[in-house]
C-alpha cells in the first residue's frame, strides 16, 4: 500500500482528498492533520466520511509524523505550504501541493499578488505544474507537484491547445463562474447563504490572484472576471480570444479534439458544457465557438472545482508520479441528477 498524508484535512479540498484516498485501492491515509480540529474525530467534522474513517482523529502538523510517507498532500491555505514543504521535502516520496505556493516561477510574483515573500524560492524551479493533460511527462518524473487552481485548470485546458497551435493573437478575456465551495470552508460574510442565494456577483476583476498563474500558463495577458453563483460546486469558464487565422467552429473543435482525444478526463463536444455534467467527476467538459461576425473565438470549460479543479487532479498527479494508472480511484462520470 502507498502511505499517504493529508495536511489540512479538514477543509473542503482536504475532505475530498480523504474521501478519494479511502476509495483508492492502493492508497492508505496514515496521517491526517487539521490545526482547528486537532484531536477531533474526522466523522464528527464530516459525517459523510464516517463509514470510511469511523475512528480516525485529526492530528497536529508535526513534521516527524510525516517523514517516510510515500505521498504527502498539502491542502493548506495559500502562504502556508511553502514553509511545510521546505522542511519535509527530503523526507517524503512525493509532495502534491494544492495551494498556489509553488505554481509561480517568479518569487516576486508572490509579493505582488499574495503579499508575502516565498521562504523556499529554490524549490520553485523544481516544482512541476500539475495539469496532467498538458504536462504528463514532467509530472511522471516529479517529486514536488504544484496542483493548479480550479480557474487556471479550466482556462489552461480551454486555451493552451490554441496557444500551442499558434492561433491565439493578443490578450485574452475570461469570464468564469464558481460555486461557493471555491471560497473554502471558513465562514465569510460574502459566502453566507443569505448573501449568495438567488443572486450572482462579480468580484476581483483585474486583481484576482490566479491571474499571474493563468498568464504564465497561456503566455498572454489576461483580463479575468470571476463570478460567484449560488451552487455548491462547479466552474464554468468562458474564454474570449482573437484568432490569428480564420477558423470555423468545427476547426476550433478539431484543435481541442487533437489535443485531448486520448485523455480519460477530458471530453470535447459541440454541445456547450454545463457544470452539472461535471458534478462529482474528475472530468473537464470543453467546447468552442468561432464567431465570424465579431472575429472572436470563444472556448468553454466546465469542471467540478473540488475534483478536477483541486483534489481529484491532485490524486491524478500522485498516481502519475508513483507509476500508478492515473485513472485509479477517480471517476470520469458525473453525478446526475
Amino acid at each position: 500500500m502507498v502511505s499517504v498524508g493529508v495536511v489540512g484535512a479538514s477543509g473542503y479540498t482536504g475532505a475530498e482528498l480523504m474521501r478519494l484516498c479511502a476509495l483508492h485501492p492502493e492508497f492508505e491515509v496514515s496521517v491526517a492533520t487539521a490545526r482547528s480540529y486537532e484531536g477531533d474525530e474526522v466523522s464528527s467534522v464530516y459525517p459523510s466520511l464516517a463509514p470510511l474513517y469511523p475512528r480516525t482523529r485529526y492530528q497536529s502538523t508535526n513534521t516527524t509524523d510525516l517523514e517516510g510517507l510515500d505521498v504527502l498532500f498539502l491542502a493548506l491555505p495559500h502562504g502556508e505550504s511553502h514553509r511545510v514543504a521546505a522542511g519535509i521535502r527530503s523526507s517524503v516520496g512525493v509532495i502534491v501541493d494544492l495551494s498556489a505556493d509553488f505554481r509561480l516561477k517568479d518569487p516576486e510574483s508572490y509579493v505582488q499578488w499574495y503579499g508575502w515573500e516565498h521562504s523556499a524560492p529554490d524549490l520553485l524551479d523544481e516544482a512541476v505544474y500539475g495539469l496532467p493533460e498538458l504536462f504528463r511527462p514532467e509530472i511522471q518524473r516529479a517529486r514536488l507537484i504544484a496542483s493548479p487552481g480550479c480557474y487556471p485548470t479550466a482556462v489552461g485546458l480551454a486555451l493552451v491547445p490554441f496557444v500551442r497551435s499558434g492561433i491565439v493573437a493578443g490578450d485574452v478575456v475570461i469570464d468564469a463562474a464558481s460555486g461557493i465551495s471555491g471560497a473554502g470552508r471558513l465562514l465569510q460574510e460574502g459566502t453566507q447563504f443569505c448573501a449568495v442565494d438567488g443572486g450572482m456577483s462579480a468580484y476581483g476583476t483585474g486583481v484576482h490572484r490566479h491571474t499571474p498563474e493563468m498568464e504564465q500558463l497561456i503566455g498572454a495577458k489576461v483580463l479575468f472576471s470571476p463570478h460567484l453563483v449560488p451552487m455548491t460546486r462547479g466552474i464554468l469558464a468562458t474564454c474570449y480570444v482573437r484568432s490569428a487565422i480564420e477558423l470555423t467552429t468545427q476547426e476550433a473543435l478539431e484543435v481541442l479534439v487533437t489535443q485531448f482525444e486520448d485523455e480519460p478526463f477530458v471530453t470535447v463536444s459541440e454541445r456547450l458544457p454545463s457544470t452539472k455534467a461535471a458534478l462529482g467527476s474528475n472530468c473537464a467538459h470543453l467546447s468552442a465557438h468561432s464567431d465570424p461576425r465579431t472575429g472572436w473565438l470563444v472556448v468553454f470549460c466546465a469542471l467540478d472545482n473540488l475534483l478536477k479543479g483541486a483534489s481529484g487532479q491532485a490524486v491524478q498527479c500522485a498516481n502519475l508520479a508513483l507509476g500508478i494508472d492515473e485513472c485509479t480511484g477517480l471517476s470520469a462520470a458525473g453525478l446526475y441528477p
